[in-house]
């Protein structure tokens, strides 16, 4: 049975990765829907939504600096310290975006200002997720490392569900024109306090027993990113290959498709936001049975088996989506959510494990947090472009191209199941 030390660690590595993801998804929402108008000239909707999805993909390229800034002091002075600053930061940025005027008040200081903001974001999330999985996997009991990497990989369907649900009760009650003028920086506002029971939780932590020894030692790097790129950078590249999928999955199935579902198929918002909500619930499902797969039969079979079906389900895209059936579109999405749980669950385990404890937080994040910037950060900005060049066909192509990468750099990565998970060097 878990202590309940343990149960505690779960829960906090699980809450602030739940809190931070609604952060950052509630944002993702508002790009599909009103970023663009708000915060952009009116001359050209096309290019506001473009415009909308660029500031989407700025925190995805803060998100790997983040994991060297944070991950620096993660491995220097200790994870939860760290961690709670990382979640600090993504809460001030979070409602800043909520209080700042449009491009009718502020003109194009609007839009930089948005961008600035949307940076520290990325920044904040950056240094997350790493401490929130180590936090759990080095503190996890013998043979279950997967099962509690998988609490912080549980905690972005948890944030994303409260985030659709938060925007489907605004879009419920409130005119078109309330929820432009005011209502969607709601969830911006919401997050305050979200925010403060995450770090009242994470300040009551210890730290993990595997960094204990770094520190009782003196055995800490001055600077880790240094020994980091020197010996391990192939394991950064792979373990950021890895992720693409699922990524790419993900930011396609809810912010491109959102945005392609209620502007361009005229599906109203609040059918839309039903449907995800539908859809995500497949994700939080399988995602603690794939991490319990990967401890019984290993981390690498569940994540090549994750990748072929993500191959496959690229070329249902098109043919579910254009039918404007919306339990087809309501299909894809569900398809979509469980293929990237099943694939994301393991990576709680999977990129914590390939690295020594001395360098694992700068390592595990760089590698999660450049995936974003390979398989998010342009994935709605990319998908919108081919839709409108070729076709929904070639979205789906994208999706199973961007699946393929990682069922290669999987292919090439070892099985890390019974590693040693107390190497400090």
């Amino acid at each position: 049975m878990t202590s309940p030390s343990a149960t505690h660690v779960a829960f906090a590595s699980f809450i602030g990765t739940a809190i931070e993801f609604y952060d950052f998804y509630i944002y993702a929402m508002a790009s599909a829907l009103v970023i663009g108008q708000i915060f952009f000239p009116a001359s050209d909707h096309a290019a506001q939504a473009l415009s909308a999805f660029l500031t989407f993909g700025i925190a995805f390229i803060a998100r790997p600096l983040g994991a060297v800034v944070f991950g620096h002091f993660g491995d220097r002075i200790g994870r939860k310290a760290t961690l709670a600053v990382s979640l600090l930061v993504m809460g001030v940025s979070t409602l800043l975006i909520g209080c700042l005027p449009g491009y009718d008040t502020l003109g194009t200081w609007a839009a930089v200002l948005l961008c600035l903001l949307r940076f520290g974001q990325g920044l904040g999330l950056g240094g997350e997720w790493g401490g929130a999985a180590l936090l759990a996997t080095e503190s996890a009991p013998a043979g279950k490392r997967g099962w509690f990497g998988m609490f912080p990989q549980l905690g972005p369907s948890i944030g994303f569900l409260l985030a659709t649900l938060s925007f489907l009760a605004l879009t419920l009650y409130l005119s078109d024109d309330a929820f432009k003028a005011w209502g969607w920086r709601v969830p911006f506002f919401v997050s305050a306090l979200l925010v403060l029971v995450g770090l009242y939780v994470r300040f009551k932590l210890a730290e993990t027993p595997a960094f204990d020894k770094v520190l009782q030692r003196h055995q800490m790097f001055k600077a880790p990113i240094k020994p980091l790129l020197n010996e391990h950078w192939k394991l950064v590249l792979l373990g950021a290959l890895a992720m693409t999928v699922c990524y790419n999955l993900f930011y396609t199935a809810t912010v491109f498709c959102l945005s392609f579902g209620t502007k361009t198929l005229g599906i109203p918002r609040a059918v839309f936001l039903q449907m995800l909500c539908i859809a995500v619930l497949f994700m939080a499902v399988i995602t603690p049975v794939s991490a319990s797969l990967s401890d019984k039969f290993g981390r690498k079979p569940i994540l090549l088996t994750g990748c072929f079906l993500a191959i496959l389900a690229g070329f249902t895209l098109g043919p579910l989506m254009a039918s404007g059936s919306n339990a087809l579109i309501t299909l894809f999405l569900s398809i979509a959510l469980l293929l990237m749980g099943a694939t994301f669950a393991p990576m709680g385990a999977f990129l914590p494990e390939q690295f020594p404890v001395a360098v694992r937080y700068t390592g595990a994040g760089l590698s999660y947090n450049l995936g974003g910037i390979l398989g998010a950060s342009s994935a709605p900005f990319i998908s919108q472009l081919l839709v409108d060049k070729g076709g929904l066909v070639w979205v789906g192509y994208y999706v199973s191209a961007m699946a393929l990468v990682s069922f290669l750099a999987v292919m090439l990565m070892q099985e890390t199941k019974h590693v040693n998970f107390n190497d400090i060097y």
